[in-house]
C-alpha cells in the first residue's frame, strides 16, 4: 500500500525530480504544489508524469497568508497525502500546514544543521571558512530549520572551491539523501521524535 507524498517547491525542482526518481517505497510522489506559476518544477512534473498545480500563497513574500495556508492544507488532506516534502519552497510554514501534518513535513537544507540555518546556507558556510559543509534532511517544526534531524551528509570544502562549486556539490548530495530519508519515514524507521537506526 502506497503512502502519498506531496512535494512543495518554488523553483527549478531538482530535489523534486530526485524524489520522483529515487527509491522512496512505499512512499510515492502523488502531487507537486508550487507557489510560483513560472517554477521550473512545473515543467519537470509534466516530463515525469506527476500531477502538478499552482496555488496562490497569499500576499506575503516569505510566508503564507493564514487563509491561503489553510487552503493548501485542506487540498492536501483531501487528496489523502500523508507526507509533505519541501523542496526549495521559499516560504516559512508556521500554522495550518503544521497543524494538518504534525511530524509529517520534511525539508532538505544545504548545511549541517544546526550550523548555518536560513537563506544561502552554502554561502554562509563558504564565507565562514569551514572545512566541511554538507546537507541535512529534517522534520519541520515552528522554527527556522530547527526540527529533528533525520539524516546528514558531509561535503568536504576544497581549496579550489567557490561558493557556487561548493553549492553544486552539496546539491548533488541532497539528491542522494532526500529519498533515503523519505524512505526511512515511510517504512517507520524515522518518526518526528526520534530516528531509528
Amino acid at each position: 500500500m502506497h503512502i502519498k507524498i506531496a512535494v512543495l517547491a518554488s523553483g527549478a525542482g531538482s530535489n523534486f525530480k530526485a524524489l520522483v526518481s529515487g527509491d522512496t517505497a512505499p512512499g510515492i510522489v502523488d502531487i507537486l504544489l508550487t507557489d510560483n506559476e513560472e517554477a521550473g518544477a512545473l515543467k519537470l512534473a509534466a516530463e515525469l508524469g506527476v500531477e502538478a498545480r499552482y496555488m496562490y500563497p497569499g500576499k506575503y513574500r516569505t510566508r503564507f497568508g493564514i487563509r491561503e495556508e489553510e487552503l493548501w492544507a485542506e487540498y492536501l488532506l483531501g487528496r489523502g497525502v500523508e507526507l509533505v516534502c519541501l523542496a526549495g519552497l521559499m516560504r516559512i510554514i508556521k500554522g495550518p500546514l503544521l497543524d494538518a501534518f504534525p511530524g509529517k513535513i520534511m525539508n532538505i537544507h544545504p548545511s549541517l544543521l544546526p550550523s548555518f540555518p536560513g537563506l544561502d546556507a552554502q554561502g554562509q558556510a563558504f564565507n565562514y571558512g569551514v572545512k566541511v559543509a554538507g546537507c541535512t534532511v529534517h522534520y519541520v517544526d515552528g522554527g527556522t530549520d530547527t526540527g529533528p534531524i533525520i539524516l546528514q551528509e558531509p561535503v568536504q570544502v576544497l581549496d579550489s572551491d567557490t561558493r557556487d562549486s561548493l553549492a553544486a556539490r552539496i546539491l548533488k548530495r541532497e539528491h542522494e539523501i532526500y529519498s533515503m530519508a523519505v524512505k526511512a519515514h515511510c517504512r517507520g524507521r524515522a518518526v518526528y521524535s526520534k530516528v531509528v537506526r
